[in-house]
């Protein structure tokens, strides 16, 4: 069993994987959480399943520390982009600014869903990562995330409350708390797909195409802790839904 570990700025999450390539477990927690109860989660993992090893694609060094030290007193542990490297041609002006984590779902949603294609990761941050027809990683855009949003109207204003994040029954908002709701949903699923709309002109379908699965459209993969909560506010601009594609993504790293 291969315990894949992805460390993002506000959670981490855990993936048991079987050799097969088959997600026998998950588990989630805060970033931020205290040594003990990552410790204890690690523990219950641990107990449960016949981890032989792990990899970790982290964006928050510190995280990962911790995690690769409780991990290396029983078993091989690998860190995405000092220990592997993603086999994916990066056309990025500075290669290492790109997250880990971007380029592992890129290199995910290439090995099973073919290219060219848009993979947008619903996290702390909202990225957008555009493959090529030929495999290549070629950038892509960042805004903030939409919990993030909701923290700064209530940090950065003076009556704007602190809401719980939940899809608006309405786009028409009848209360502050409806209003903000409505903003955040409506406003971030017309952003994402004009960005899908924009970014798509921008790629192109060659002749000889580099990978087997040839196509006259651009699949669109979104992931992410707010997929399910955003799925119908960018609908029908999404061709796939896949949570588990940087879990995914580490697995085919671990068997080059």
């Amino acid at each position: 069993m291969l315990l894949a570990i992805d460390i993002g700025n506000t959670t981490i999450g855990f993936a048991v994987i079987h050799k097969a390539g088959n997600i026998v477990s998950t588990a989630i927690m805060d970033t931020d959480a205290k040594v003990g109860k990552i410790k204890a989660v690690l523990a219950k993992i641990l107990k449960a399943h016949a981890v032989s090893r792990a990899i970790i694609c982290s964006v928050v060094p510190k995280a990962s520390k911790t995690l690769e030290d409780m991990l290396k007193k029983t078993m091989p542990v690998g860190i995405i982009g000092r220990d592997i490297i993603v086999p994916i041609k990066n056309r990025y002006k500075n290669p290492k600014q790109v997250g880990q984590d971007r380029l592992v779902g890129a290199f995910g949603a290439m090995k099973i869903y073919g290219c060219p294609l848009i993979v947008v990761d619903l996290g702390t941050a909202i990225t957008f990562d555009v493959i090529s027809s030929r495999g290549e990683y070629l950038g892509g855009a960042i805004v903030p995330g939409i919990r993030l949003s909701a923290e700064s109207l209530f940090l950065k204003t003076a009556l704007l409350p602190h809401i719980e994040i939940q899809a608006p029954k309405h786009i028409i908002g009848k209360t502050t708390q409806e209003s903000i709701l409505s903003g955040l949903f409506y406003g971030y699923g017309s952003l994402c797909k004009g960005m899908i709309d924009s970014l798509s002109s921008q790629l192109s379908f060659p002749r000889k195409m580099s990978f087997p699965r040839k196509r006259k459209s651009i699949n669109v993969v979104m992931t992410g802790g707010h997929t399910h909560l955003m799925k119908k506010f960018v609908s029908p601009k999404i061709c796939i839904i896949d949570e588990d594609l940087v879990f995914k993504g580490i697995y085919f790293l671990s068997n080059l």
